[in-house]
């Protein structure tokens, strides 16, 4: 017998024994990008492909980086963290050094996530500093 007749047969033994077989989360819907991922957007798909999501779960409430089409897997490269900082948006900065506290208002410059890194301009300088959101979307730099 074959090595490739060998896995067929247990292939076959594995199905019919009730193992399920590992699935990709497709949309059922074209997702613009920039778009929270609700779970009336998701379905199990036929085939399971490397780097693809496999539960629904882990898309609920991820945010798509660019346009997801209906019956093509969702990779997570696709997904990120939904954005707290909007572009142009006026944000509160805080720079924190031991007792010292100086808390100013910027504008974003950049969409990002908690935990990512943004620029952000000083309303009162003009000057770009760079920083990190939040989880309550405030920006912390110095740090």
């Amino acid at each position: 017998m074959t090595r490739a007749a060998a896995i067929f047969i247990l292939l076959v033994a594995a199905m019919s024994a009730g193992a399920v077989l590992a699935q990709s989360v497709t949309p059922v819907r074209a997702i613009r990008s920039q778009t929270m991922i609700e779970a009336e957007d998701l379905a199990l798909g036929e085939e399971s492909v490397p780097g693809a999501a496999t539960s629904i779960e882990e898309v609920i409430g991820m945010e798509a980086k660019v346009a997801l089409y209906p019956g093509r897997p969702i990779l997570f490269s696709n997904l990120r963290e939904p954005a707290l900082v909007e572009r142009n948006a006026v944000v509160r900065m805080s720079y924190v050094n031991g007792p010292l506290r100086i808390v100013t208002d910027g504008r974003a410059l950049d969409r990002a996530a908690a935990g990512e890194m943004v620029r952000v301009m000083n309303l009162a300088s003009k000057q770009t500093v760079t920083g990190v959101v939040a989880a309550d979307g405030s920006i912390e730099v110095g740090q």
